[in-house]
């Protein structure tokens, strides 16, 4: 099993999104079981919010199921819990390495990291208000993630 965090600045917008479209590509390709996905915040302004209004408005046009949940700040802890810490952009890389202290395991990753798009932020539709821009990056990140995750699995991750 591969275990997934994805992290963005306030786990309202970008890193639910990521969560909820990674557990669909994973139930539709069957892996559903291969995968212990999560999302969490670098900071604590929006600790216990749910989901930001138009970022569940862009799930459902998209027909991605998400249910309510509480933003959550991560921890140290999490750099033991999860194999992949995945950020959203370099911003969130920095705080991420502030609050583990280092990466020995190199868990931590951009998102589009795993995509043809290597170097590029996904962009804060807080900010812009462009959350179908945020959409069509996640989407193509998590793709790619599966591709990469289904690569792990092959090579008896965690065995």
């Amino acid at each position: 099993m591969i275990k997934i965090l994805f992290i963005c600045h306030g786990n309202i917008c970008r890193s639910p999104m990521a969560e909820f479209i990674m557990k669909d590509l994973a139930e539709k390709s069957g892996l559903k079981d291969s995968f212990y996905i999560e999302s969490a915040a670098t900071s604590t302004e929006e600790l216990g919010n749910d989901v930001y209004p138009p970022a569940k408005a862009k799930l459902s046009e998209k027909g991605i199921p998400y249910t309510r949940r509480s933003a959550r700040q991560m921890t140290s802890g999490d750099y033991k819990k999860f194999d992949l810490l995945i950020a959203m952009d370099s911003y969130n890389i920095r705080t991420i390495m502030s609050i583990i202290g280092s990466d020995p395991e190199k868990k931590v990753h951009r998102l589009l990291d795993f995509t043809a798009k290597k170097g590029r932020d996904i962009e804060d539709p807080w900010y812009s208000g462009d959350f179908e821009r945020a959409y069509g990056d996640i989407c193509e990140g998590c793709r790619a993630l599966i591709g990469y995750a289904e690569s792990l699995l092959g090579s008896d991750f965690g065995a």
